[in-house]
């Protein structure tokens, strides 16, 4: 029987490869065709995006008797490859257990059976995959290659997958291993950083074997230094470093200069506006701007998404893409299709709403599809980003002397820079005691991420709480891991650590009517809340902030500003203890902060949803325009 004929009874090749693919399935049949040049031809099939093609060639390959083991051997493996390619998972899996039925200390093969499984979401058998590489003991088959790298290559899927499940502790301890077995490993050192912020896990640089302290400084991604320091000269050089490793450089001319996307721009008509995000969905980002697409002036422009978010099926989601006038998925385009798809569609303006944060696409702005490129709410702070010209900001968030640290132009807003939603949904309105909170205590509250923690604010935290008799620190309980440090640190600070108290992950609704139960919510340094500061303040709860250098660590200070409370403001962790102390043993204070949120600011210009876009829309429109004339 024919292996390959159920493959090739609906497969069809362009009718120039047609003489060249008949002849060499007749070859693959009758056993005269070498190894070499199948895989030769396997690889040319592939790169004309006739993958099905390919794996229908060694299928029928693999069909023939009398081929060395060896050759079966490898030509098993890049079956499985080809498979996994076009995304037929499960018989990608049946082929890699066929080459490992032949060679059990195969690494290669283990390595991609155990991609096959986290395809399949079978989580705990891809680990036990990669585990079969690395913890394997005695020699393996590598074909060649280098076995340290193989080893290396499985630590850090498993560290990245067990990342991905939120099991920080067991992930760390397998960047640990690699590191210490290739410890020259830039991106495993940045999530080693990174995954001791998510448990605060002080201190976050801790060398070990050959890793040491400055390696890790400089290997550290923007996100993570954005949580490290306010210093805007180191916050650019970890952009500039992420900038020159992972950013194309296109050698062409610019995409929006090409004439189709400036015959599209020449038409005329309304300006369009491209919103450019993979956060279109349950995410902060997308929690902020739900209200702005809709309310763009529909006589003056055209608004579209480009977006590679996922579909999470949230109500959110239903609303954000109803939002736009065109939305454009271009989750399975390259960078290069997709930057040519957004300057086909004539795009004046593309809103860059992602950055360099996780998941971004920075090389589709490499390419230049727009004339005119902004950074927004993302990313705040700057990119570095060739291809990135403007930056929305206010005048309080970026003040004259970190000009010099931006390499993007200021969009300077009147008030704030921030956008928010007036629609949210709130949940029922709690009671303390459905949060273990007491009655009678000062609540103080922070409900931002682990990660944004250090050091530092926590041991402000704890002085404001030795300053407060009685009071507690209501906190998110983002990981266990992160819980039991913190209460550790708690009690190093001579704190009890029954005066910290977890709130659990809630849906959006219940956890905007939550706070309504703490007094005062404090904000982190130098990583601000930016969506966390506008829930608190749309719900009427004051939020102390700490304003430094930086972008970041200035964005609560703005919402303040624009709220009418700039007396929240302060500048130095010695004001900021002090304030927060001034406040915790008056109680009516942190009343009469409330009262004046309850009756003014949802009325401030913070919240003046439609004149803050009539302000985006002005600059647009006048950066558009200069392109257009």
């Amino acid at each position: 029987m024919d292996l390959a004929s159920t493959s090739m009874q609906h497969l069809s090749v362009p009718a120039a490869l047609a003489p060249e693919w008949e002849l060499l399935l007749q070859r693959a049949r009758d056993g005269s065709l070498p190894l070499p040049e199948l895989m030769d031809r396997g690889n040319f099939l592939q790169n004309q995006q006739l993958g099905h093609a390919a794996a229908a060639l060694y299928e029928t390959w693999l069909g023939v008797e009398g081929h060395p083991t060896a050759n079966r051997l490898v030509a098993l493996y890049n079956w499985g490859t080809v498979l996994g390619n076009i995304q037929q998972h499960q018989r990608a899996e049946e082929i890699y257990l066929q080459a490992l039925a032949i060679s059990p200390t195969f690494a290669q093969a283990r390595l991609n059976l155990g991609h096959q499984l986290e395809h399949q979401q079978r989580i705990e058998e891809a680990l036990a995959a990669w585990r079969g590489v690395y913890d394997h003991e005695g020699p393996m088959e590598a074909l060649g290659a280098d076995l340290v790298g193989l080893r290396t290559h499985a630590f850090n899927n498993a560290a990245r997958l067990l990342e991905l499940q939120r099991r920080y502790e067991e992930s760390e301890a397998l960047m640990v291993r690699s590191l210490t077995l290739k410890p020259d490993q830039t991106d495993v050192m940045q999530h080693y950083v990174h995954i001791r912020q998510k448990q605060c896990k002080w201190p976050v640089y801790q060398p070990f074997g050959e890793v040491t302290h400055n390696a890790l400084l400089l290997a550290t991604s923007l996100l993570a230094t954005l949580s490290a320091t306010d210093d805007p000269a180191l916050q650019m050089g970890a952009a500039q470093r992420f900038v020159y490793e992972k950013v194309t450089k296109p050698k062409e001319a610019p995409l929006w200069r090409h004439p189709a996307s400036v015959a599209a721009r020449q038409q005329g008509g309304k300006i369009r506006i491209g919103y450019l995000s993979g956060d279109l969905c349950m995410h902060a980002v997308g929690l902020l701007t739900a209200e702005l697409y809709a309310l763009h002036d529909r006589e003056k422009f055209e608004i579209h998404a480009f977006c590679w978010s996922r579909e999470d099926g949230t109500p959110l989601r239903r609303r954000l893409l109803q939002s736009f006038d065109k939305v454009w998925r271009i989750n399975a385009m390259d960078d290069t299709t997709a930057a040519k798809v957004i300057a086909q569609a004539g795009i004046d303006v593309l809103v860059d709403l992602q950055g360099l944060t996780s998941g971004a696409r920075p090389n589709i702005l490499a390419y230049r599809p727009a004339p005119v490129q902004v950074s927004y709410l993302g990313l705040p702070a700057t990119s570095l980003l060739p291809g990135v010209d403007w930056i929305i900001a206010d005048r309080f968030v970026m003040p004259p002397e970190y000009l010099a640290y931006c390499s993007e132009k200021p969009i300077f807003l009147p008030h704030c820079y921030q956008v928010s939603d007036r629609q949210r949904e709130v949940g029922a309105t709690p009671t303390r005691a459905q949060y273990q909170l007491p009655d009678d205590a000062f609540v103080f509250c922070s409900f931002n991420n682990n990660h944004k923690m250090n050091g530092e604010m926590f041991g402000a935290w704890m002085r404001i709480l030795a300053g407060v008799p009685g009071s507690v620190l209501w906190l998110l309980a983002d990981n266990e891991w992160a819980k039991g440090n913190l209460q550790r640190e708690a009690q190093a600070a001579g704190v009890d650590p029954a005066r910290l108290i977890f709130a659990p992950r809630v849906a959006p609704p219940d956890y905007l009517a939550r706070f309504t139960l703490p007094d005062l919510v404090l904000d982190t340094f130098p990583y601000n809340a930016g969506t966390t500061a506008s829930d608190c303040l749309w719900m009427g709860t004051p939020i102390l902030t700490r304003s430094g250098r930086s972008y970041i660590s200035r964005m609560c200070g703005s919402l303040l500003t624009a709220v009418g409370l700039p007396d929240l403001i302060t500048f130095s962790v010695e004001e900021y203890v002090e304030r927060a102390i001034q406040i915790g043993l008056n109680p009516g204070r942190a009343r009469s902060y409330k009262r004046y949120l309850r009756d003014e600011g949802r009325q401030s210009e913070l919240f003046n949803m439609p004149q803050i876009v009539r302000d985006i829309e002005r600059e647009f429109e006048q950066l558009a325009l200069a392109h257009r004339a």
